[in-house]
């Protein structure tokens, strides 16, 4: 929540923090300055927001907004005080599939791509309907974990909104008009070998869809295809070709890399291979009797990342320097001869000991550039890293895995020219949104109009298919077949899971309908490309171990050792000096990404790691830039940029680097769906091709006018505690040269009761299973992917920007963040917060009709049916988990969204509290599948869904009874603490403090 009529007394919080030392951890800057609104906050256990709708309601943002962004996971029945659910039929099977036992969900392998990258899932499907996604244990790219996006697919797959049928001109119309006009055209583009025609796709790496565009060339020589992802890496493939002369892919291998460094890559939270890279990276990060080392990470970058989190050494540079910082690493390596000096002084006194350290690890570290930088560093790091000798070791060449790895902003450029010339009879737009995402300058909505025929293959009627002649319904990946390439090559097998809702064609049968054979069916496609390809005796059995495991073995792409070109790094670049105005940088959405998921509830109302907003981007800056501007949270801004002006809200982030401005992409959608619709503004009206990522001659202006965000990273913090008080002991943390001296130093100070200190009833838990969980927070990167992970798990609801912003978010876990150090460049520390399940939970004590209650096993138990909706549990929980359906937010109307629910989990109602369970639904199923053969659970047997999705394996679910299980051996290090633990409520969850692991030349 963000009041913008308390100002922020900037000058305090430096104030503040002079001559602090020890513990001292904020989380946020209106934390930190003892705001009044933030007061406010944590002294009331529901804000002065959430009393009722209060006077500051924004009537866009209020009742009306609520009503409005019920689409997708939002309560159509409104603001009734009638809950009761409608009257269902059931009609039984006539012929029940054999596979099939009601009540049990069948596991079926598929693939879903973003940005053409291929990531293995797992979906899980009750009596045919897909409800839940889960990371894929054999597929490269995910091994087992499972992204937000992935996670919140199979909301999209019912959200309501999705174009449902074919039209033209906004009249409904059949497949078979469109059909017979689309043959008509082809029919004439034959005798001009398809001169006419234009193809615009997304990134392909699709073995199939290619195979389909060389058959269509051979039909139509003349026609053209043409490729534009507006979040691809554009620099990596413009820097492959500048250093080696060809396209090529990198990947890297952190298993044995001892050092890292970051050049604005948010390679543990972002991009193709991030799940693997993010296990590989904390798989060295863990710390134990046997294993006593740990890797080291240095991270430069504009603004704060869930990478420059984990960072060892974190330095917040404008994305224009970072070129000289590489320069400069390159040079201290003795990989190129770039300049030792210059006005940043900075930069050389930090590369000096990064460069040792590197040199001291050649062959054992990796340096990685991030794609929001320029061609020529991602050139340097290529440079750096064949020096060090980590090419074959911790980084590796192959081939691209794109079908037609061409420069797309010159390939949309070419087709722009084209259409400009009149020469364009049929554009074929297969997904993507150009008119939304392309650079500002090409003036997509104008130009696409010049086309005679203009075809949108699409999943929403969005700002494309308004210029559009026909607007055609897209399937889901879930509804379709298909293949795509993995960041490594290895070909993942998409299998739909359900039909098309929506009577949808997928692009695979558009693109059919050039060739000679226009009805074959997706799986006919796939199917035969592969038989095409395969080499031995039994492709039956071959293509049905493929199908089951979603991976095509043996496909990954050979690495290789490509030439460095002599010119693959030119001079450096002038410095471009900012004379008064500020950098801009452009990033895909943490949430949204490019604007894809903008009509996804669950994606919209999960917090973005570092910032904690939801519904909203903004015009994030630094505290020193805000003092400056005279600018507060929620101050608006005038933007104008290369001629082009927005307007947008302010927020201040500390750790920010000053003169930089960023903005994420996606927002400002004009159509797409009720949800994302009018939410944020559009930073695409500022992105030029000329600056895809970032450059300077950005004016900003404070101009009149206030902008309220809803915000949670205040949402459950700990009341009475006071700003820069380490007594609570949040956050424990060390350096590790000072933790394996003495391993209690992490723990030094905090207050562990006697276990007999306690007025309540001792109760045995020896006997039988108790289950516990232990959170590794050295290991935790904040990707917010647990979150995702529980809603779809337990059928949380989505309440929409005015709820969030009174604090009524119903999200059973949080990722808090905490701050220590200057504001400029402060430490960042994130803590995963589920329901404790306290063996003393003071919520037990004050329900008057024990609706929580206590398990045999330790599980702090919801009963929904018994709960009147006192909230004194609430009230009386230090930990601030649970959460209470204020209005009716789950959707019991809706036919679409009735087939998302997990049926093993009840949909809430109005006036029930609820909070974590441990997932206990699977914890019952282990129960009773481990009954039926008379045997005990075994240890990794059950994992919750936040567990499960878990890229870096931080969250660890099991019996504490077992002295082997994983979770009995963590909280046996001297690590573990538990969260509040002076207050006596024994939490069956706890946590391993973090580590860090600085260069001791740093300070020197």
């Amino acid at each position: 929540m963000s009041n913008p009529e308390n100002q922020l007394d900037l000058a305090a919080v430096r104030s503040r923090l002079q001559g602090v030392t020890g513990r001292e951890y904020w989380r946020s800057l209106e934390d930190l300055a003892s705001t009044p609104e933030f007061h406010d906050l944590v002294n009331r256990e529901f804000p002065r927001q959430a009393l009722g709708w209060s006077e500051d309601e924004n009537p866009v943002e209020g009742r009306r907004n609520f009503l409005k962004l019920m689409g997708a996971s939002l309560a159509l029945a409104g603001l009734t005080g009638c809950t009761r659910q409608p009257t269902e039929h059931i009609v039984p099977y006539v012929r029940q599939p054999e596979e099939m036992i009601p009540g049990r969900p069948l596991f079926f392998a598929t693939a879903m791509t973003l940005g053409g990258v291929a990531n293995g899932l797992l979906a899980e499907s009750h009596e045919g309907r897909p409800t839940k996604m889960e990371g894929n244990p054999e597929h490269p790219g995910t091994l087992g974990a499972c992204d937000i996006f992935s996670q919140a697919s199979v909301l999209q797959l019912y959200d309501p909104d999705r174009a449902q049928a074919v039209t033209s001109q906004g009249e409904i119309r059949g497949w078979g008009a469109f059909f017979s006009t689309f043959r008509q055209v082809l029919t004439t583009q034959k005798g001009k070998n398809g001169a006419g025609i234009r193809i615009l796709t997304e990134t392909v790496t699709s073995p199939t869809m290619a195979a389909q565009f060389k058959a269509i060339q051979k039909q139509f020589p003349a026609a053209k295809w043409h490729q534009w992802e507006p979040a691809g890496p554009h620099s990596a493939r413009a820097a492959a070709v500048q250093s080696f002369g060809q396209p090529t892919n990198t990947y890297y291998d952190l298993t044995n890399a001892n050092i890292v460094v970051s050049l604005d890559a948010d390679f543990l939270a972002s991009g193709a291979g991030y799940l693997r890279y993010a296990r590989q990276f904390s798989a060295r990060r863990r710390i134990s009797a046997e294993k006593t080392s740990m890797n080291r990470l240095y991270v430069v970058e504009p603004m704060p990342t869930p990478t420059g989190a984990k960072a060892d050494h974190r330095m917040p540079l404008r994305a224009g320097d970072i070129e000289e910082f590489a320069w400069a690493l390159a040079t201290t390596v003795q990989a190129a001869n770039g300049p030792k000096s210059g006005d940043n002084q900075d930069i050389y006194k930090w590369v000096g000991s990064i460069g040792k350290d590197l040199l001291r690890n050649k062959g054992a570290s990796v340096v990685i550039a991030g794609e929001y930088q320029p061609p020529i560093v991602h050139a340097l790091a290529h440079v750096m890293n064949s020096a060090l000798g980590n090419v074959g070791k911790t980084v590796f060449y192959t081939d691209p895995i794109e079908a037609d790895p061409v420069d797309q902003l010159a390939s949309l450029q070419d087709l722009v020219k084209d259409l400009d010339a009149g020469a364009v009879d049929l554009l074929l737009i297969l997904g993507g949104n150009p008119v939304f995402t392309a650079p500002v300058e090409i003036g997509m909505r104008d130009r696409i109009q010049k086309a005679a025929m203009r075809v949108h293959l699409t999943q929403y009627d969005d700002e494309t298919s308004t210029v559009c002649q026909w607007t055609l319904p897209e399937t889901h990946y879930l509804e379709t077949w298909g293949d795509a390439r993995a960041f490594d090559g290895t070909v993942s097998i998409q299998q739909p899971l359900i039909a098309p809702l929506y009577d949808g064609r997928s692009a695979y049968q558009l693109l059919q309908e050039f060739t000679d054979t226009p009805d074959t069916k997706p799986h006919d496609l796939v199917k035969g490309y592969w038989a095409t390809q395969h080499q031995g005796a039994d492709f039956e059995a071959w293509w049905r171990r493929a199908v089951h495991d979603g991976v095509v073995a043996g496909t990954a792409l050979p690495p290789k050792t490509p030439a460095l070109h002599g010119n693959a790094i030119s001079q450096p670049a002038q410095k471009r000096k900012l004379n008064g105005k500020f950098e801009v940088n452009f990033r895909p959405d943490p949430t949204i990404y490019d604007g894809r998921f903008a009509n996804n509830g669950w994606l919209q109302e999960l917090p973005k790691p570092i910032t904690k907003l939801t519904w909203d981007n903004a015009a994030i800056l630094s505290p020193g830039d805000a003092h400056r501007l005279g600018a507060v949270v929620g101050s608006m801004l005038r933007l104008t940029y290369q001629g082009h002006t927005l307007k947008a809200p302010v927020w201040i982030q500390p750790g920010h680097v000053d003169g930089s401005i960023t903005l994420h992409l996606g927002y400002g959608r004009t159509r797409g769906g009720k949800v994302g619709m009018g939410m944020g503004f559009n930073p695409y009206g500022l992105r030029t091709g000329q600056a895809l990522w970032n450059d300077t001659e950005l004016e900003a202006q404070k101009i009149d006018g206030t902008y309220l965000f809803a915000v949670t990273q205040n949402d459950g913090a700990i009341p009475n505690e006071r700003v820069l008080d380490g007594s609570r002991h949040i956050i424990h943390k060390g350096e590790l040269a000072e933790y394996l001296k003495e391993p209690e130093s992490v723990n030094a100070g905090a207050e562990a009761p006697p276990h007999g200190l306690t007025m309540y009833p001792d109760f045995d838990y020896s006997k039988g299973y108790a289950w516990g969980m232990a959170i590794d927070l050295n290991a935790c990167t904040g990707c917010s992917g647990c979150i995702v992970a529980c809603q779809a798990e337990n059928n949380i609801a989505v309440v929409g920007k005015d709820q969030v912003r009174r604090s009524r978010n119903m999200h059973w876990l949080r990722v808090d963040t905490y701050y220590s150090g200057d504001a400029a460049n402060p430490e960042l520390y994130n803590q995963p917060v589920p329901c404790m399940q306290c063996e003393d939970a003071p919520c037990e004590l004050v329900c008057p009709v024990q609706a929580t209650s206590h398990s045999a096993e330790g599980l702090n138990d919801m009963v929904y049916n018994r709960c009147v909706g006192t909230r004194y549990c609430s009230n009386n929980c230090p930990y601030k988990v649970r959460r209470f359906n204020f209005y009716l937010y789950s959707d019991f109307e809706t036919p679409s969204l009735k087939l998302l629910h997990n049926p093993d989990v009840t949909v809430r109602s109005r006036g029930v509290m609820e909070k974590c369970t441990y997932c206990v639904q699977r914890i019952n199923s282990a129960k009773i599948d481990s009954e039926k053969q008379d045997r005990i659970i075994q240890d990794g047997e059950i994992q919750t869904a936040c567990q499960a999705s878990c890229p870096t394996e931080a969250i660890i679910f099991g019996n504490i009874n077992d002295p082997n299980s994983r979770v009995s051996k963590m909280k046996a290090q001297k690590r573990n603490y538990g969260l509040l633990q002076e207050l006596n409520t024994r939490p069956r969850t706890t946590y391993l403090a973090t580590l860090r692991n600085p260069n001791p030349e740093w300070e020197s």
